[in-house]
């Protein structure tokens, strides 16, 4: 629960350099995705009369002549759009004659004009309160509801357009600020100058189309701003609005003014519209860096911006309710889970999780308009995931060495790398199972210690015991311990073994074979031969680590059919035969028709015997394998 504490915090605290970085990216690609899941269709209610390359080239290079300016707006305004919306700043004189033109043809068009208007030195905090400048002081807020949540964007200077042009008209000002990577995602709908607030051009243009008065646009705290009765437009605390883009450059129809200017345009092609006048050339510098393009021309920006409050197509961005739920659900659903699958499982829940949250995400941004943190809580998810795959890793690895340290010298590796994959069968506890134990004792050792030197004694039990080891282990057995002379090995644990009286008896053949070769070599050597008994027995004994725990361990078997099968070997002197079995290993060998499991062999019942410990008598049976297969290895 570490890391969803982490993503909580970060996702109340929402650093900027995640948000503005990180965050705005994976928004940009919602953006992407749904335009191709459904292209938004080009709007209708909107146009742009654009100075484009062609217009340049047709009437000179840009800043026009305010004299050609006017006539451009004369010619708009002849085919009587619904407003015209002037995306272009007339700061600075140009002549009296020129100015007074573009005024007058303001004049004429009366309120269906809209100036921009913009301002320099954006800052959070100001101490200072300038003088509003009297010609766009009635653009401003009359209504403004709970201040005291608000904190807008402030400018400190303003750059006021000239009274010839500016006499009478409505403003709205086009200042933005980008992302710290540099792309504009926010409408800043209105900022603060001196005592007033004023609202930006595309806010303005559409509540003059709606037809809605000054005094019911309306400032509602940091909840956002509403035009008239109809229209609420959701804004952060600082008066922004998330931009909903539509696509790239172009996506509005675009008539060049050159074709204004030649009246190219029939006036029904602009007749009731939206227009907005702006400048498309890349050499007006009024380029925008968007999620679609680093080109689009910010007359379309603000295009943009109008067509979703007319239509309704707001981006909201989650106040984190959503996030919050998910980090919390995600990080207990994977924090239970994931320890408790294997490495397939737990990475297939991971990726379900991660894909089902990037499915939805995008579902909210393309059917409801709404920005849900991705960062937080897919970050969650991947670093719960790695965590618990790394911490799995490095236990199973540990896990993985004492289990090959446990049973490297016990077991063959064949059980060793089965154990090692399955670890749950490497119960060390104890347990009570189903085996086959097999004991092999050498016949007249004491009188060959006696006999031979110490050094030629350790030397041949070291070959004979080496020999047999290997022989346990290449039928995969557990070889439990050397008692002097003596070898004790089982089967069935600690890995299943559903044949494991079979796999005894096979290594029980081999054993004897092998010594057979053995003797054959000691003879030509001239050494003292070994020769030894085998018994073997079938069943449930206790098994696991038995001994002095931090002192001495031992992984073993105990029980009474333990004994049972110790006390079978020492009868191989008894009936001089080399294996000998009882009746519940018979039984295990044996299958429904009466008949053994293998063949290749002689199993003979030499007596019923009571041996000590037991209350009841038992059969016992010599083993004998073929003189043909006693080469046979496995």
């Amino acid at each position: 629960m570490v890391s969803s504490a982490v993503f909580l915090a970060l996702l109340i605290y929402r650093p900027v350099s995640v948000e503005e970085r990180v965050e705005v990216l994976t928004l940009d690609y919602r953006f992407h995705l749904r335009n191709l899941i459904l292209k938004p269709a080009q709007p209708q209610d909107t146009l742009i009369v654009a100075i484009d390359e062609k217009s340049l080239r047709e009437f000179g290079r840009w800043p026009w002549n305010r004299e050609l300016m006017a006539e451009l707006v004369n010619g708009i305004i002849a085919m009587e759009p619904k407003i015209l919306a002037v995306d272009i700043f007339f700061a600075e004189p140009e002549s009296a004659k020129s100015d007074m033109a573009l005024g007058e043809a303001f004049s004429r068009a009366g309120e269906k004009i809209v100036l921009a208007m913009t301002f320099d030195e954006l800052v959070d905090a100001s101490d200072e309160s300038p003088e509003v400048p009297d010609q766009i002081i009635d653009s401003a807020f009359l209504k403004i509801e709970n201040t005291t949540r608000m904190h807008p964007v402030i400018a400190e200077k303003a750059l006021p357009v000239i009274q010839e042009i500016a006499q009478g008209r409505v403003f709205g000002h086009v200042n933005s600020h980008p992302d710290l990577d540099g792309k504009l995602r926010w409408e800043i709908l209105y900022l603060a100058y001196g005592d007033e607030i004023f609202p930006s051009l595309a806010l303005q243009a559409a509540r003059v189309y709606l037809g809605v008065t000054q005094d019911e646009m309306v400032i509602a705290g940091d909840k956002g701003i509403r035009l008239g009765q109809e229209y609420f437009i959701p804004a952060d605390r600082r008066g922004r609005l998330l931009i909903n883009y539509y696509g790239k450059e172009g996506t509005f129809r675009f008539i060049s003014a050159a074709d204004i200017l030649r009246k190219k345009i029939r006036p029904e092609e602009v007749n009731g519209r939206i227009v907005l006048l702006g400048t498309s050339a890349i050499a007006t510098y009024d380029m925008k860096n968007t999620p679609f393009s680093a080109n689009m021309p910010g007359v379309e920006k603000n295009a943009t911006v109008i067509e979703n409050i007319l239509h309704h197509s707001l981006l909201r961005k989650s106040i984190g309710y959503v996030e919050i739920a998910v980090i919390l659900l995600t990080g207990i659903m994977t924090g239970f889970f994931l320890p408790r699958l294997n490495a397939l499982k737990g990475a297939l829940l991971s990726f379900a999780l991660f894909s089902g949250y990037v499915l939805a995400v995008q579902f909210l941004f393309t059917s409801m308009n709404l920005w849900v943190n991705f960062v937080y809580p897919a970050a969650n998810i991947i670093m719960i995931a790695v965590a618990v795959t790394v911490a799995k890793y490095f236990f199973e690895e540990r896990k993985s060495r004492e289990i090959r340290a446990m049973f490297s010298s016990y077991v063959s590796p064949k059980i060793v790398e089965t154990l090692i994959s399955n670890p749950e069968k490497a119960k060390l506890g104890g347990d009570r199972k189903m085996v086959t134990v097999l004991f092999s004792d050498i016949k007249g050792f004491t009188s060959l210690s006696e006999k031979r030197p110490p050094e030629e004694v350790v030397e041949i039990l070291n070959e004979y015991f080496k020999e047999m080891a290997d022989i346990i282990f290449r039928w995969d057995g557990t070889l439990d311990k050397f008692v002097g002379d003596e070898i004790m090995a089982f089967w069935g644990a600690p890995a299943d073994q559903p044949n494991h009286a079979e796999l005894a008896l096979r290594c029980a053949l081999h054993m004897e074979d092998s010594l057979a070769r053995m003797q054959d070599k000691w003879r030509r050597e001239g050494k003292e031969m070994l020769d030894c008994g085998i018994g073997i027995n079938t069943g449930e004994v206790i098994i696991g680590n038995i001994g002095a725990a931090g002192k001495k361990m031992d992984y073993t078997v105990i029980g009474d059919h333990v004994n049972l099968a110790a006390r079978v070997e020492k009868l191989t002197r008894d009936y001089q035969a080399k294996i000998l079995i009882t009746e519940f290993t018979m039984e295990h060998i044996r299958t429904s028709d009466g008949t053994t499991m293998f063949g290749h062999y002689t199993l003979n019942e030499r007596d019923t015997v009571k041996v000590k410990g037991r209350q009841r008598e038992i059969k016992i049976f010599e083993l004998k394998g073929l003189a043909h297969e006693r080469s046979q290895t496995k």
